[in-house]
């Protein structure tokens, strides 16, 4: 199942600089993998030690936040459109 990830420009340069990358994944977790295979050493941005996402990382499938689904066993679906999106903070 092909899915569209969205990058964030910080991260662009794990991804040859594409802004926009189709990988084949049933989950975010198998996505996450995905991009390893790919882009060997992005994991380690998106990851921590444990294999769960940052805490400033958002990822929404279809514009919902994966935090209120399933998290990282979240499915996905041929099409689905994935967004990484590093939290931002400020005053």
């Amino acid at each position: 199942m092909a899915v569209q990830v969205l990058i964030p420009t910080p991260l662009q340069k794990f991804t040859n600089d594409e802004a926009m990358v189709s990988l084949e994944a049933g989950s975010v977790d198998e996505l996450l993998q995905a991009m390893e295979a790919r882009f060997p050493g992005i994991l380690a941005r998106l990851c921590d030690d444990g294999g769960k996402l940052r805490r400033f990382l958002n990822v929404y499938v279809n514009s919902e936040d994966i935090r209120f689904l399933n998290h990282q066993a979240t499915s996905l679906a041929d099409g689905d459109e994935v967004s990484i999106v590093p939290a931002v903070a400020g005053g």
